[in-house]
């Protein structure tokens, strides 16, 4: 985290906006490429608004056009493409979620766009599913506009806001952090120990009954 704030803090103004604006663009329109992390540019957008390098109002108005124009554009992907695009490799692996997008959007119709906006592996593909239903444009366009400002605005304020707070907490974290792990180390060594201790108390316990077992068989033996 502290590496790219620090990078992204280093940009020209222009460029942050650029940079978080097309991560958001690109997650949205390519519906494949779920490793575009979209949501996390957002929240960047807005901790770094936080920390002066940019200004939060034209943070949010970038994360929320380039939220509705790649859904547009995903939209026209899935609308002219169709069919062809479900036999991409990165989707055959996730054919059940694929299938579960196109049942959200068969039960619940437009407003699946709205829902899929906030459900990571959705945000990216139920735009392209619209499309290939032919759902009419205008409609889609309205859940499209209203979930991607509801969720541009929720998630840059969140980053703004956290940064807020981890300037506060920083610090403390770090000791938090460490004590955690020490205690950790320390529960793990306990338990090793105990299950040690353990295993040797029923090892002798083993001994013990084998030796007396054949006590017993030697003195029947001998008879009186």
């Amino acid at each position: 985290m502290h590496a790219i704030t620090d990078w992204l803090r280093g940009l020209s103004g222009p460029v942050v906006y650029a940079v978080v604006g097309g991560m958001v663009f690109t997650e949205d329109a390519l519906f494949f490429s779920f490793f575009i992390p979209g949501e996390t540019a957002a929240v960047l957008g807005g901790f770094i608004a936080h920390q002066g390098s940019v200004s939060l109002g034209w943070m949010v108005l970038v994360v929320v056009c380039a939220a509705v124009l790649g859904d547009s554009a995903g939209y026209e992907i899935g609308r002219h493409l169709g069919p062809t695009i479900l036999r991409a490799r990165p989707l055959r692996r996730h054919a059940r979620r694929v299938e579960t997008a196109q049942d959200l959007i068969r039960r619940r119709g437009p407003a699946a766009v709205f829902v899929g906006r906030f459900i990571a592996f959705f945000r990216p593909l139920v735009p392209s599913l619209a499309g290939m239903s032919r759902m009419p444009y205008r409609r889609f366009l309205f859940y499209n506009a209203l979930g991607g400002l509801a969720w541009a605005v929720g998630f840059t304020l969140l980053g703004y806001f956290a940064g807020a707070a981890y300037t506060r907490v920083e610090g403390t974290v770090g000791r938090v952090a460490a004590l955690a792990i020490a205690g950790l180390v320390a529960v793990s060594l306990l338990v090793w120990f105990l299950r040690r201790h353990h295993a040797r108390g029923g090892a002798a316990s083993d001994d013990d009954g084998a030796d007396g077992g054949r006590g017993l068989s030697d003195e029947d033996g001998r008879g009186p």
